[in-house]
């Protein structure tokens, strides 16, 4: 009896031993995920870790940078810049080929018309132009940047300093529509017609002895943090009045999308004449100073050394500065720090100090 019943016993200890590992072995399968449950798991983990830790794209590396627009290239920058006299008298508008300067000095000419001095580098359009007579202030604005100084026609005093050694220079009154570094145009009437072809610039150059490679001294650049901390008013629109009578204004309007300045002319867009696209801007520099009417043609000599007042307009804000002359070429100051530009196109208006700033330049923020 006591036999059987130990039988019994061993019997249902071994049954509930089966039924316990049974249940642990059930539960670790029930806990254990199925292999495609792993690897989905493990992909959600990646995929999160990814998003949490963004790669960094690495910036671009470039070896040069365009000395007057601060903008960054692989390409050569050895080339001698362009100083081009550009012809701004009504019959004249719209110009050729004037978007693609990198600088663009705007100073009276005579009486209330002003005239520019467009500066190629970065781009060397085919043709530029109406292109005009030199004036001694012009030059003396492009020798500041080792330019070649390209015009069509100057008064004789200028001439013979010019031929004396004043700047590197290409006169198009020696070249009148050859056809390769000059031509007339028919839809124009003279002296509004003389276009110059940039292609020819650097071999007519070359004839004459210029150099045409240079190292180039780079304008002040912002960087982009110092960019993003610019401080200063508002200023949506700029207008400058060179004269009432006739009545001769300059505006530039703000684009907040583009964060460029188009350009106005007695109300009229500035735009290029063959491919009609806008002219806009990054820079506005604008400087007063001395004036003086020095001939029956209202012809002008213009203080470019002393200093003064002006506005640096960039991102859509201002900043009242001062200006120097250093090496020949304006800078806006604050503080008695130089300011940078922002990388980009840059126009430099200058006007007389009599009425001056507070009469000539109006800055709105709408």
């Amino acid at each position: 009896m006591r036999k059987s019943l130990g039988w019994v016993f061993l019997l249902m200890l071994l049954i509930v031993t089966a039924c316990s590992v049974d249940q642990m072995a059930n539960k670790a399968s029930a806990e254990k995920p199925a292999e495609g449950d792993v690897e989905e798991h493990s992909t959600k983990q990646v995929e999160q870790t990814e998003k949490e830790t963004p790669v960094k794209e690495q910036e671009p590396e470039f070896d040069n940078m365009y000395p007057l627009t601060g903008e960054k290239t692989n390409d050569d920058v050895s080339h001698r810049i362009m100083a081009v006299m550009v012809n701004n008298h009504s019959y004249a508008r719209p110009q050729t080929g004037l978007n693609d300067a990198d600088l663009v000095y705007e100073v009276l000419a005579e009486g209330s018309i002003t005239r520019f001095v467009a500066f190629y580098h970065s781009k060397q359009p085919e043709v530029v132009g109406p292109v005009r007579s030199a004036r001694e202030y012009y030059f003396n604005i492009a020798k500041g940047y080792n330019a070649i100084y390209l015009y069509h026609g100057a008064a004789e005093y200028i001439e013979n300093k010019l031929r004396a050694g004043a700047i590197d220079h290409l006169n198009g009154m020696y070249y009148d529509n050859d056809r390769n570094l000059f031509k007339r145009e028919n839809f124009r009437k003279a002296p509004h017609n003389s276009y110059i072809l940039l292609d020819a610039v650097y071999d007519v150059a070359k004839q004459k002895g210029y150099s045409v490679t240079m190292n180039h001294e780079p304008l002040p650049f912002l960087t982009e943090e110092e960019i993003q901390s610019l401080d200063g008013q508002r200023a949506s629109n700029v207008k400058i009045t060179y004269s009432n009578t006739p009545q001769e204004t300059v505006t530039f309007k703000y684009n907040p999308e583009e964060e460029t300045y188009a350009r106005f002319n007695d109300g009229e867009a500035t735009v290029d004449y063959q491919t009609k696209e806008a002219t806009t801007v990054d820079n506005i520099f604008i400087v007063e100073t001395g004036h003086r009417v020095i001939d029956s043609k209202l012809r002008r000599a213009i203080d470019l050394q002393s200093g003064g007042n002006g506005y640096l307009i960039q991102k859509g804000q201002v900043q009242q500065v001062t200006w120097k002359n250093e090496n020949g070429r304006l800078y806006p100051f604050k503080d008695g720090k130089k300011l940078g530009f922002v990388p980009g196109k840059t126009w430099v208006n200058i006007v007389p100090e009599q009425p001056g700033l507070s009469q000539s330049v109006s800055i709105t923020s709408q």
